[in-house]
């Protein structure tokens, strides 16, 4: 099997990611390319696992997954906490995060 389209494909996915991170002001928006840019990188990890026949690629996956997981439900519980806090979403307008 030719691994070539799949590291093209995690590079798209990873650079589709870096660019909603940038560009967008809305933190769910932000949070969306965050799992993007996860995603790329256990499909890296996927790989290198079958290219290399080893089989620890395919547990630091399942970790992967369950670390994003995790990561979705604290980002969305911070997002609609402060949605009810300044009733918006927009991340350039959240201050409440300053220490």
């Amino acid at each position: 099997m030719e691994l070539k389209p799949l590291f093209y494909l995690s590079a798209f996915l990873f650079s589709l990611g870096l660019y909603g991170v940038l560009s967008r002001r809305n933190a769910l928006g932000i949070l969306i390319a965050l799992e993007l840019i996860f995603n790329s990188a256990n499909l890296n990890f996927g790989i290198f696992s079958f290219a290399w026949g080893n089989p620890a690629g395919v547990m630091t996956i399942v970790f992967g997954i369950s670390i994003t997981a995790i990561e979705v439900v604290l980002g969305f519980a911070i997002v609609i906490l402060l949605f009810r806090l300044r009733k918006t979403s927009n991340a350039d307008e959240v201050e409440i995060l300053k220490g």
